[in-house]
């Protein structure tokens, strides 16, 4: 089981989790399809239309989104569409999500069949650095950007906003009112689960990182100078205590006399009482 998510030695974990984040990032905002409904209660009934359906969809083209609401001026039709576009946003991060899962998926299998190809050289791991590296980038930007495109679109379909553009409800005779609004709930969550792929993503950097011959070589240029130093501190140690070593039975054997000196001592008694 995948259980440490941040592990380096889980590649194919760390991946699992990429694929399942980011299905659920477009799922949620790919696939989404809501509506709003009015009602407007003109004076004279016959006008009125109290069912008026507002179906609006991925990628959020709004200001495509038309319909038609009466006047309150006997049959007649105004033709009105809804505010903004954010397709740009929102196909931005579905684009994000599905490259990320494509990505995953390949490497995902890479790590399973050929992981002895993967690591011949630093090809493989720095390939996989630099790609970490721009997709965390590309989660933060098509996440925050559709964090903004979102909240335009909860703007343009907002019931009050919409009814504010129908003439029949600047009249004070006539009532306006929204039967329900659009749920949001699983467009929340795909910003939710955009974040949630930059946080998983980022926090693999330093992992893969490590594995590149950048971190490699780093660490040998870091441990050289330390060995260097080391090796000379010891022999400078060594020939200290030699030195010392020496000196001290030099100046120890200056110090004491001679055996000939010994010798000699005696002898001077000796050559005396021998002339007596």
């Amino acid at each position: 089981m995948c259980m440490v998510i941040f592990a380096p030695q889980n590649k194919e974990c760390k991946h699992r989790f990429y694929l399942l984040f980011a299905i659920f990032a477009f799922a949620t905002c790919g696939g989404y399809s809501g509506g709003l409904r009015l009602s407007v209660d003109c004076v004279n009934k016959t006008d009125s239309n109290l069912s008026i359906d507002i179906a609006f969809a991925y990628p959020f083209r709004l200001h495509q989104v038309t319909f038609e609401v009466p006047t309150c001026e006997g049959k007649e039709r105004e033709k009105l569409a809804l505010i903004g576009d954010s397709s740009s946003s929102a196909e931005f991060f579905v684009t994000v999500a599905v490259f990320a899962f494509l990505y995953s998926l390949a490497a995902t299998v890479v790590y399973i069949f050929f992981q002895n190809k993967y690591r011949e050289n630093n090809r493989g791991p720095l390939i996989d650095f630099i790609v970490t590296v721009v997709f965390s980038f590309l989660w933060l930007v098509g996440s925050s950007a559709w964090a903004k495109g979102l909240s335009d679109v909860k703007v343009a379909t907002d019931p009050k906003e919409v009814l504010l553009l129908m003439t029949a409800c600047k009249q004070s005779s006539n009532k306006c009112m929204a039967v329900h609004s659009p749920v949001m709930s699983s467009l929340n969550t795909s910003v939710v689960f955009g974040f949630l792929n930059f946080i998983l993503w980022a926090g693999n950097i330093w992992f893969v990182f490590k594995e590149t011959g950048w971190h490699s070589s780093g660490q040998r240029y870091l441990s050289d100078p330390m060995e260097k130093h080391s090796s000379s501190y010891n022999q400078g140690g060594y020939n200290q205590d030699s030195y010392g070593s020496g000196g001290g039975y030099s100046q120890q054997a200056s110090l004491g006399p001679s055996s000939d000196e010994f010798g000699q001592q005696p002898g001077g008694p000796a050559s005396f009482t021998n002339q007596i």
